[in-house]
């Protein structure tokens, strides 16, 4: 993993969507990208929202100082913040198209056995980027939170082409 570990992504040049649970806390707000605890009420790691208003926003849940609910949240990612920029989208209502297979269709052919490895390895390489990993007909998926390209190509250089499967959770607008 020693490209993934190196490699520096710009954040987005535009607008950018990030999908997951909206949890504000006393007035700090965070976009969920990854694992969201079932607690009550639920708690996450994620982002920091700038400009984050709950004005005008249906489909959330409250209690105490904390309010969530799931979204489609736009903004501007600087590579740590994610600045809101137009109104939320609750997920219930939100039909984005769906994005193409990077793998064609097309099963992996790394054994179950390499692909647990380097699953040990992403997360020392990739740090806090890093959301989720699964194994699935022979690749390993990795969830980040940005990528342009640049880590799908440090993880093609580290372990070859098909074997690791980079998603990038938010996503370019238009």
């Amino acid at each position: 993993g020693s490209a993934l570990a190196t490699a520096q992504v710009a954040p987005p040049s535009g607008e950018v969507v990030g999908t997951g649970m909206v949890l504000d806390v006393a007035g700090d707000a965070t976009l969920c990208l990854g694992p969201v605890a079932e607690s009550f009420p639920p708690q996450c790691g994620g982002l920091t929202l700038v400009d984050w208003s709950w004005d005008g926003v249906d489909g959330y849940e409250e209690s105490g100082e904390t309010r969530w609910g799931t979204y489609a949240v736009f903004g501007t990612f600087d590579g740590d913040v994610l600045t809101v920029t137009q109104p939320p989208i609750m997920l219930a209502l939100y039909d984005p198209m769906r994005p193409e297979d990077p793998t064609g269709g097309v099963p992996g052919e790394t054994p179950a056995a390499e692909l647990d490895e380097i699953a040990t390895e992403l997360p020392a390489a990739l740090g806090d980027l890093l959301l989720a990993t699964w194994t699935q007909d022979g690749y390993l998926w990795a969830d980040v939170v940005w990528d342009d390209g640049t880590l799908q190509a440090a993880a093609d250089t580290d372990y070859g082409d098909g074997v690791v499967i980079i998603r990038s959770a938010l996503r370019p607008i238009g």
